[in-house]
């Protein structure tokens, strides 16, 4: 995948998360819903002043659009997941908290 895909996936993956539409992205970006929907499907690059927009409408800060964890595979993220909390496996609080986490996350 090139970076141009990653990236506009990365924006779609955080658009919808936060349940902004494309419509309503490209007008806080101000840029066209076909300008937006060529950058998510990785067919456009935008321009720097874009990113910046995107990035400011999408309330996020350029590491975090940037970092890579999206990329690996499930069960990577899975093994990484079971070998944190088995370090934490002793500590009440913490499994506690990992436990409101996850029931929250369910919930929605």
């Amino acid at each position: 995948m090139d970076i141009k895909k990653q990236l506009g996936s990365k924006i779609k993956r955080l658009r919808q998360k936060r349940g902004i539409t494309q419509e309503q992205l490209a007008e806080m970006a101000d840029i066209s819903t076909r300008s937006l929907s060529g950058i998510e499907l990785g067919e456009n690059f935008m321009t720097a002043q874009t990113l910046e927009n995107i990035l400011r409408s999408l309330d996020i800060n350029i590491e975090e659009l940037f970092a890579s964890d999206h990329l690996k595979s499930t069960e990577d993220l899975l093994t990484e997941i079971y070998t944190m909390v088995d370090k934490i496996k002793y500590d009440r609080d913490q499994v506690e908290n990992i436990y409101k986490i996850i029931k929250a996350i369910l919930v929605i």
